[in-house]
């Protein structure tokens, strides 16, 4: 089991995606946890690494967690994504091992992981994203 926590970060009805570099999938931004973290201390660690912005701690709220096949690894590796919506100060940019930010649509599940798309789903259920 993976396990890893996510930003559902949604404007305008998409949702941000990033992609690392020599990949050529995208992927809902955050990551794995450290030992002791919690979602949310993992949550702020990770997208301040990936996307150069700090997450407000007390706006994080659970927006589901989602499992299924881990993309790239063998048949049987699942992988749990913790998903929050928070608020953000700063400005987005990619860093580290971030390559690319996008903007993704129901019409992108081809070019998102599996997990991601179960999440783009149920978002799209929910209204949130076209």
């Amino acid at each position: 089991m993976i396990d890893k926590v996510a930003w559902i970060h949604l404007v305008d009805g998409e949702v941000l995606g990033t992609r690392s570099h020599g990949k050529d999938t995208y992927y809902l931004p955050g990551g794995k946890r450290e030992p002791g973290e919690s979602d949310v201390d993992t949550l702020v660690r990770e997208i301040r690494e990936e996307l150069s912005v700090r997450i407000d701690p007390a706006t994080a709220e659970h927006l589901g967690t989602f499992e299924a096949q881990a993309h790239g690894r063998a048949d049987g590796t699942i992988v749990r994504m913790t998903c929050y919506t928070a608020r953000h100060s700063g400005e987005l940019a990619p860093a580290n091992e971030i390559a690319e930010l996008a903007w993704l649509t129901l019409a992108d599940l081809d070019r998102v992981s599996p997990v991601d798309r179960i999440i783009f789903a149920h978002l799209h259920e929910q209204g949130v994203l076209t």
